[in-house]
């Protein structure tokens, strides 16, 4: 699995002109799913984003996890993390999962974020979505389970 982890001080994802997830502040996370990807590394993954230091405590240190502060996660379903830009013009989406086995390891992975007590919005799985975001630093990572 792939992850990006955007902090972010607000978020909203829409489909159709309807909005369907948002957030207050807290994460943006884009996940990409590929073949190998296991349950397993759903709850590797929800273990790091819950736990990553990457708020400020009082001192202006990065220390504190979205745990810490009480944040929520907007959640993207991301096919194109594993898209292949090294040949040609046109990415190559072969190491991105069937839609049939990534949305079950993307739902496994908001289900382990929300047994950690995280507010987890999401988007449609499959849709096309517009996301909105205010980054909050920017603070971007990416995490990945292999």
């Amino acid at each position: 699995m792939r992850v990006v982890v955007q902090r972010s001080k607000e978020a909203s994802v829409t489909v159709d002109g309807e909005t369907v997830g948002s957030i207050a502040n807290g994460f943006v996370l884009l996940v990409g799913v590929t073949h190998e990807d296991t349950f397993e590394d759903a709850q590797f993954l929800a273990e790091k984003i819950a736990n990553l230091r990457v708020f400020e405590d009082d001192s202006g240190k990065m220390n504190l996890s979205i745990l810490d502060k009480g944040g929520e996660i907007l959640s993207v379903s991301q096919f194109t993390l594993y898209g292949d830009c090294r040949k040609g013009r046109r990415p190559n989406f072969m190491d991105a999962a069937r839609p049939e086995h990534a949305v079950k390891i993307y739902d496994a992975l908001n289900a382990c974020l929300g047994d950690k007590g995280i507010k987890v919005a999401t988007g449609i799985f499959g849709a096309m979505m517009d996301v909105q975001l205010i980054n909050d630093g920017p603070v971007t990572l990416i995490v990945e389970s292999k």
